[in-house]
């Protein structure tokens, strides 16, 4: 077990404030009129880049380190941390299959959801995202490296804010109060703080394990940006602009993490 306890609730807590950037972003509902579906792309497709690079500088590398510290072998710690990955992103694979949940834009998924009205679905949806970003979190501060996990969760926090917005939108969109919106945007970002907590105790109660957790959160999150928020940005004109708006969110979150991480 990790020596220190309060590091859980750092994690925790971390996770917290990531996830309440979520009403910040929601906070622009009151603010600005209309947002168009160009600018809601781009966005989204900033916040999969931050994500990306979160999930291979901040969690895949200091896995293969963690990993290779603890084995002594090189390509073993590359099998555990693989084997990490590919658990994480069958078991978001998994709940995505199993729980029904909508989309900004591409409609409903998951079992069948006839019965649940479209604003739990929305929320499902918004929840499956938000509780690995949590993960990610607490596992970089359960780990020991603080300052890992302090970019981890302003990373995280950073993606958050343009999520915020286009979930406040999409529920305006279909006749929610603007107040609705944001209290709606803003609860779903307290699914981060519950995979903050998750994500740091598991590595308390067994350091050993943490190149493997380390893959696994990576793997959930590779999971919802290829599988979610790529496809949601991708299947209107504006291909392109989505790139590159990847792009500038892989850089700036590279960023971060090479000159605080």
């Amino acid at each position: 077990m990790s020596a220190d306890f309060s590091i859980v609730w750092l994690g925790t807590f971390a996770s917290l404030f990531a996830g309440l950037a979520t009403g910040v972003g929601a906070l622009a509902i009151f603010l600005i009129r209309t947002i168009t579906h160009k600018l809601q792309d781009g966005m989204l497709a900033a916040a999969a880049g931050v994500m990306l690079a979160a999930s291979f500088f901040s969690l895949l590398l200091p896995g293969l380190e963690y990993g290779e510290a603890i084995t002594g072998q090189d390509w073993l710690a590359a099998l555990i941390v693989i084997f990490g990955v590919l658990c994480g992103a069958g078991a978001l694979f998994y709940v995505h299959q199993t729980l029904p949940h909508q989309h900004f834009e591409l409609g409903r998924e998951g079992s069948d959801a006839t019965y649940i009205r479209g604003i739990w679905l929305f929320i499902i949806a918004i929840t499956l995202h938000n509780f690995p970003e949590g993960m990610a979190v607490g596992v970089g501060f359960a780990g020991g490296d603080v300052r890992n996990g302090y970019v981890l969760a302003t990373g995280i926090g950073m993606q958050n804010i343009p999520e915020g917005l286009a979930v406040a939108f999409s529920l305006l969109a279909i006749d929610y109060s603007r107040l609705k919106a944001f209290g709606i945007a803003l609860m779903t970002g307290l699914a981060e703080p519950i995979g903050g907590l998750f994500g740091a105790t598991l590595v308390w109660l067994a350091e050993p394990i943490m190149p493997w957790t380390l893959g696994f959160a990576a793997g959930a999150m590779l999971f919802i940006i290829s599988n979610e928020i790529i496809p949601e940005t991708h299947h209107r004109q504006w291909k392109i602009m989505s790139t590159f708006c990847l792009l500038a969110g892989f850089v700036v979150m590279m960023f971060l993490d090479a000159t605080l991480g």
